[in-house]
């Protein structure tokens, strides 16, 4: 079994806007306010005060435009070495330079300016850390497209089975209790099920691995991000203790070398694969735990839940609507093929990656001095400016979606949701476009949006009702 392959773009209806010639310059908006003081003061704002979201609202309100200079964490006082000036870009427009490689340079701004330490990737700099212009970026991105390529003839049994599993485990727990958290056992799921596609290494082979793999994951990845990330603990705590200075990858030393070494003995195929484009073991086993655990696990675990509840708790008759879609479109067997029939199971999930996107920023670093212009307006960008997009305000762009702050499930269908997918900028790149190692766009762009339509084709296949929300379920009831 093959994937299908990629949607070619559609004839594309741009918004309205004036022709480059006629947008009148304009000095970009926005302070860095005094050194020290004036990020400090961000960094509150961003984490505390305002929340991410209405921290770009209130800025985008205030200077009257999408494009402007602020500062965003990690800031003062133990990141002296972090640059926290940004120039936010947020519309559609403004934000599609990130994805111009002859303008953008995104050597090492995976999480902006801030790097948490090569220790945590065996003192290696995996690909997602590399521009296009670094020799070991080709061989990085190669290897995770082939990882994917291998791995479609076990994808969907693999993803199937390992999900009912999980499906199993909820009904266990409802039978006793009138709700299921299903965080834990879900991310249970996504060890299991990645692990065994992407690495072709079975957990249950490890019992230290089978009985604490996700966790392991978990705490791999909070301790690297915990200065660029809200935990919702009460503040100032979380400001002094978790926003002031870099966590050690000694902390999570143990679980990384348990995971490593797992990876080296159970997924000896994959790693022989990282080496035939040049990398070596040791940097094909960390470029796939990455691969592995940041990007598809740490992805899945936050995309999943919002998509479960635009589900349970979406809008009246939509189960109805995709389960006579799964159960009449879907075929005798769920498989890749099927997807091309499911067209407003497939709109629900862009829909949702819309309304959520898993990576909620972007960063590129001008490569030049170039003209960056939003809708109404042209800025002048100095090289060396690191340019941020917030997504979640981006594909809520006004001029480009209808009722942008609405879910509206059947956006993507019809010939006119085709064409809106050219703004559907979630993998670092439009839905319509294609990873290649001359970009920086996701190489599981098109599994993920796959995988994830699949689960919805199979849970409304196997109940005919589900009810819940983003961290539990309160209702199943088994197809007749």
């Amino acid at each position: 079994m093959s994937l299908p392959p990629p949607i070619p773009p559609p004839s594309l209806t741009t918004p309205p806007k004036a022709r480059p010639t006629e947008l009148p310059i304009r000095q970009i908006p926005g302070s860095y306010g005094w050194p020290l003081l004036g990020p400090l003061s961000d960094r509150l704002d961003y984490f505390w005060f305002q929340k991410p979201e209405n921290f770009f609202r209130t800025r985008m309100d205030k200077y009257k435009s999408t494009v402007f200079r602020t500062n965003i964490p990690p800031t003062f006082p133990f990141f002296t070495n972090v640059n926290p000036n940004i120039i936010a870009v947020l519309d559609c427009k403004s934000f599609s330079h990130l994805f111009d490689m002859d303008l953008v340079d995104k050597r090492d701004v995976l999480v902006g300016d801030f790097v948490p330490s090569v220790e945590f990737t065996g003192n290696i700099r995996v690909g997602v850390y590399q521009d296009v212009s670094e020799p070991q970026h080709a061989k990085a991105k190669n290897f995770s497209m082939n990882i994917l390529k291998q791995s479609s003839s076990i994808w969907v049994p693999e993803l199937i089975s390992n999900l009912d599993i999980f499906l199993d485990q909820i009904e266990a727990t409802l039978s006793k209790s009138s709700s299921a958290s299903y965080f834990s056992p879900l991310q249970q799921f996504l060890f299991t099920f990645l692990s065994k596609v992407l690495a072709r290494a079975d957990p249950s082979l490890d019992s230290k691995i089978a009985e604490s793999g996700s966790s392991m994951l978990n705490k791999w990845l909070a301790v690297q991000l915990l200065p660029t990330v809200s935990v919702g603990t009460i503040q100032p705590l979380e400001e002094i203790f978790l926003h002031s200075f870099s966590y050690p990858y000694a902390l999570v030393s143990g679980d990384y070398n348990n995971l490593y070494n797992f990876i080296k003995q159970h997924g000896k195929e994959v790693i022989k694969s990282g080496t035939e484009f040049g990398l070596s073991e040791d940097e094909a086993i960390h470029n796939l735990l990455f691969v592995l655990g940041f990007n598809s696990y740490g992805g899945f675990s936050i995309f999943l839940p919002k998509l479960i509840e635009s589900i349970a708790n979406g809008p009246t008759g939509l189960q109805e609507k995709l389960r006579k879609e799964a159960r009449e479109k879907g075929g005798s067997t769920l498989g890749f093929d099927s997807l091309k029939e499911l067209e407003l199971i497939n709109s629900v999930v862009y829909e949702t990656l819309r309304m959520n996107p898993p990576v909620p920023l972007q960063f590129g670093r001008a490569r030049k001095d170039f003209q960056l212009s939003s809708y109404d307006s042209a800025f002048n960008v100095k090289k060396g400016e690191l340019l941020c997009g917030f997504q979640k305000l981006i594909m809520r762009d006004p001029v480009v979606f209808d009722e942008p702050e609405q879910f509206k499930p059947e956006r993507f269908t019809k010939e006119k949701g085709a064409e809106l997918l050219n703004y559907l900028y979630w993998s670092n790149g439009p839905q319509t476009g294609s990873p290649t190692v001359s970009n920086k766009q996701c190489a599981g762009k098109d599994i993920v949006t796959f995988t994830a339509a699949l689960i919805v084709a199979h849970l409304l296949r196997r109940y005919d009702l589900i009810k819940g929300d983003g961290s539990s379920i309160t209702a199943l009831r088994k197809a007749k």
